[in-house]
């Protein structure tokens, strides 16, 4: 563990490294981050990170960030908790709750629990009403590396009130360490997905992907313009046994097996990203402002229940 940087007020943020087989990772403790993930034969990073720590509070806060305690959009900007509206941070275009403001878990500086050559857990605590919520919320995040080049992450939380959880870790993923990810492959092992509105909601809808640009189950070449992506697809309607729902394959021949129990798998095409299209955001997560939509899977979180999210990558060259 190394010291990467300090933050805008003064904090230490630390960077993990993490080796087994032909894979090695680093981790940052400043929103549990993903930094950097190195292929033995490849001479690039397959994610997307900056080494600006203060990047990390402005541009880059979603690029490789446990996004937390509910990653993507709230449309209303409220829940409803055991019959008490709850208000949201209003933070896109002032009336829409994206990924849960200006206190959520990837703008804070985590702590290291356990550390080995291969393995990290990092812990969080958000106090009661941070981020409009209830609940003093613990969740922790474990990073694993496997031989021979497998990386799981395992996310766990709980409350000691009724709350809303839905945990996603935001990585960007270029196979080729190219600047745009045109002529990737991407599969995704769904048969719906969930359309939008102007503002990017979900507009309840639950579709069919056949017969349209988002049809991905057979691996497509994907395509800068023609495949316009920040949607959710739909790979279940509860948490699932860790199965594989997502492959990418770069034009180099380096590709990722992606792996999760979560019933959404969010794909952003990175326009408005500091790469610009360099890389694709894949984000296992449960389907975004579920509570908003009744046929939606639900993001309720007991006090005194265990939440519980594990996403593996596998990568081969």
């Amino acid at each position: 563990m190394t010291l990467f940087g300090t933050t805008a007020d003064g904090g230490d943020v630390e960077r993990i490294t993490l080796e087994a087989g032909d894979l090695k990772v680093a981790v940052l403790t400043l929103g549990a981050a993903l930094h950097d993930v190195r292929l033995a034969g490849v001479n690039y990073n397959l994610t997307r990170g900056t080494d600006d720590v203060l990047a990390y509070a402005a541009d880059w806060r979603y690029h490789g960030t446990i996004i937390g305690p509910i990653a993507n959009r709230i449309s209303t900007a409220q829940v409803k908790i055991e019959g008490m509206m709850h208000e949201l941070e209003r933070n896109q275009d002032g009336r829409i709750h994206l990924h849960s403001g200006k206190d959520a878990t990837h703008f804070q500086v985590w702590s290291v629990v356990e550390q080995t050559a291969s393995r990290a857990t990092l812990e969080v605590t958000l106090g009661d009403g941070l981020c409009g919520l209830p609940g003093t919320r613990v969740i922790r995040a474990t990073y694993a590396v496997t031989a021979p080049a497998t990386l799981t992450l395992t996310l766990s939380g709980t409350s000691d009130a009724d709350t809303m959880m839905n945990l996603a870790q935001h990585g960007y993923w270029n196979m080729d360490g190219t600047d745009d990810w045109t002529g990737h492959r991407l599969q995704i092992a769904a048969d719906h997905y969930l359309p939008t509105d102007a503002d990017v909601c979900p507009t309840g809808e639950i579709a069919e992907v056949a017969d349209t640009l988002m049809d991905l189950r057979d691996g497509p070449v994907i395509t800068r313009g023609t495949h316009v992506f920040d949607h959710n697809f739909c790979t279940a309607t509860t948490k699932q046994p860790l199965r594989d729902v997502v492959w990418l394959t770069g034009e180099s021949g380096v590709k990722m097996t992606m792996a999760t129990t979560e019933p959404g798998i969010q794909i952003f095409d990175g326009r408005s990203a500091p790469a610009n299209y360099g890389a694709l955001a894949i984000e296992a997560q449960s389907w975004p402002d579920a509570p908003n939509h009744r046929n939606f899977p639900s993001i309720r979180l007991k006090a005194g229940e265990h939440y519980a999210q594990t996403t593996a990558w596998r990568f081969e060259a």
